[in-house]
């Protein structure tokens, strides 16, 4: 066997290797230092769990989840935590805001909720390509908020592939389907890019030709074919952009909308709780924040793939027709608003409700009404989603709830949830991300690990924040290019809060962009499920998503950066330091949080 075969075999097992090696090529941390330096084993201990489990998530050697589990096994057996401290982070209330959000949003998913809102904005808005493109963001960007990108991805993409094919259909075709005749292959279709006199005829067979085409126009014939084509091969991948892009930047306008923002939440209570402070940062909040970020980013989103895509130009709008027939008949296979689609829909508004005015700042909210810290985000989630497995998903059939012409026997309805339907929709990797890194985190506290972290920044003072700011987003969205964000908002958020500390700057105002930035991965394929989704359908290239993804990023980056240094330094005061940031030899509580993102993916 020659070197290159043992090479390849080699390669073959890459995954083993990493799970194998990495752990030993990191053990002389422990044992060369720890001898050293004895006072701070608990420190170095606890280093040698982080990077193991950092190199098993960019790595994704083992599944992210399974990896988040390790706190479990090391801390314990490293002498950095207690097993029984450990296991207390696998379901904090943070957690449970997610777990009820989640619930709520397979129900969404379950009763097809998310489809008929989509298709009603679809058949709201005009059917020319540029509108038709707003139709298709819109929804999936406030879908986004609330359920996980990755399911309003795949529900979106396969109405804007049947869209994408009736806008190949010839304009007679497209009359005769939206009239429910019989499509008429012999007729033609003309284009707005060459005169009415140069318009060119496409016959089903070379065969149909009249005798007199000559030479010249047959050669039009073909130069027209090729035109329609390249104009339709841009607005396939116009369209397919449109639908990952706004998935994406709909995630960060909520604290549930993706994983990054729950790591976030996380790690600013337990940064502020350490110095019994408040963040101030809770559902209400964080959308004056997010929401005019995300509404500004996914407004230049729609003009910067026009600008792409369709340039200046006027687009031709002969099939308009038959979009809309097609749209249409979607939304009729879904029948009437059923009696259960009512009622997960007040579910949902209930609990948006619930989530904006339990602690608004700006006034009193119901959260007013109990003992301070009793209640929280996750009180309101987890009411409706038990609720959710109470209300009924038909019309009750007894007494006033019965229809006078209705004579059959009263009889129990299901829910409108039941737990199989939950065991096989929900993401539980999720609940594991979110625990293990809340483990990590208090790991890192108790060792001490999070002052060694801090103390590492100091050369950063002096350098300005708002260059700082961009500088940190640019590296953060790049990282998240090439790892998951998962990966990504673990292991930089964190440390960013430690930087801000260090430096003397308010935390949130470095959090919360790199929050944002870690979202922001539009280039790669397989940088998010959303894109590895709209990828997969063919439309695209490698160097189509390059293309249309470098002017995503530095769109949001800059939309990030203004958003950091107008509305939220206003409202969050992020230019005023925390007294215990100021405080000489104050020793900093660091968190390590994991969470769930794309995979679940939000």
């Amino acid at each position: 066997m020659g070197c290159r075969d043992g090479l390849r075999q080699l390669w073959a097992f890459k995954g083993t290797l990493v799970i194998i090696l990495t752990p030993i090529l990191a053990l002389p941390l422990p044992i060369i230092v720890g001898a050293v330096d004895p006072v701070h084993v608990r420190e170095i201990n606890c280093a040698y769990a982080l990077i193991i489990m950092a190199v098993y998530w960019v790595t994704e050697v083992i599944p992210l989840s399974v990896t988040a589990l390790l706190p479990v096994v090391l801390m314990p057996l490293l002498g950095v935590e207690s097993v029984k401290d450990i296991c207390l982070n696998y379901l904090k209330d943070t957690n449970m805001l997610f777990v009820g959000g989640l619930i709520v949003a397979v129900s969404v998913e379950h009763w097809n909720l998310h489809k008929r809102i989509a298709l009603r904005v679809l058949l709201t808005v005009g059917a020319s390509p540029r509108w038709l493109m707003l139709g298709f963001m819109l929804p999936t960007w406030f879908l986004s908020m609330w359920i996980s990108n990755t399911a309003t991805t795949a529900m979106m993409i396969p109405i804007v592939q049947a869209v994408l094919d009736q806008l190949r259909v010839e304009p007679q075709e497209d009359q005769d389907v939206a009239n429910g005749g019989v499509p008429n292959v012999a007729f033609t279709k003309s284009t707005d890019a060459l005169e009415p006199e140069a318009v060119a005829i496409k016959l089903e067979s070379r065969d149909n030709l009249d005798d007199s085409v000559d030479a010249e126009d047959e050669l039009r014939v073909r130069i027209t074919g090729t035109q329609d084509e390249k104009e339709y091969k841009k607005m396939c991948k116009a369209m397919s952009l449109c639908v990952c892009y706004s998935a994406t930047v709909g995630g960060i306008a909520t604290l549930t909308g993706t994983g990054p923002n729950v790591i976030m939440k996380g790690q600013v209570d337990i940064l502020y709780e350490a110095h019994n402070d408040t963040s101030g940062v809770n559902f209400s909040t964080w959308m004056v924040f997010g929401l005019p970020t995300s509404a500004l980013a996914f407004i230049l989103a729609w003009l910067w793939l026009q600008v792409l895509f369709f340039g200046c130009r006027r687009m031709d709008n002969s099939n308009k027709a038959g979009v809309k027939a097609v749209i249409r008949h979607e939304y009729e296979r879904l029948g009437h608003f059923s009696f259960a689609e009512i009622a997960v829909l007040v579910h949902f508004v209930i609990l948006a409700l619930l989530w904006l005015t339990r602690e608004p700042e700006f006034i009193p909210g119901w959260g007013a009404l109990f003992k301070k810290g009793f209640t929280g985000d996750a009180v309101p989630s987890i009411a409706i989603a038990i609720s959710l497995f109470m209300f009924p998903s038909e019309r009750p059939k007894f007494f006033c709830c019965k229809r006078k012409d209705d004579k059959s026997q009263p009889k129990p309805v299901p829910p409108l949830l039941d737990w199989y339907t939950v065991t096989h929709k929900f993401p539980w990797n999720v609940v594991l991300l979110l625990g293990g890194g809340f483990a990590l985190a208090d790991a890192a506290k108790v060792s001490g690990l999070s002052s060694w972290i801090g103390e590492a920044f100091v050369s950063f003072k002096g350098f300005p924040p708002a260059a700082l700011v961009f500088i940190l987003c640019a590296i953060v969205a790049a990282t998240t290019e090439l790892t998951s964000n998962v990966t990504t908002a673990s292991l930089l958020i964190p440390i960013l809060g430690e930087l801000a500390v260090t430096i003397g700057v308010n935390p949130l105002y470095l959090i919360f962009p790199a929050t944002l930035a870690t979202s922001f991965a539009f280039m790669i394929p397989v940088a998010t499920p959303p894109n590895a989704i709209v990828f997969a359908y063919g439309h695209l290239k490698v160097t189509d998503m390059m293309m249309a993804g470098i002017g995503m990023n530095v769109i949001c980056l800059g939309v990030v950066t203004l958003a950091t240094n107008t509305w939220g330094l206003a409202f969050f005061k992020l230019d005023q330091v925390p007294p215990w940031v100021l405080a000489p030899n104050t020793t900093v509580a660091t968190t390590l949080i994991s969470n769930s993102s794309n995979c679940t993916c939000y």
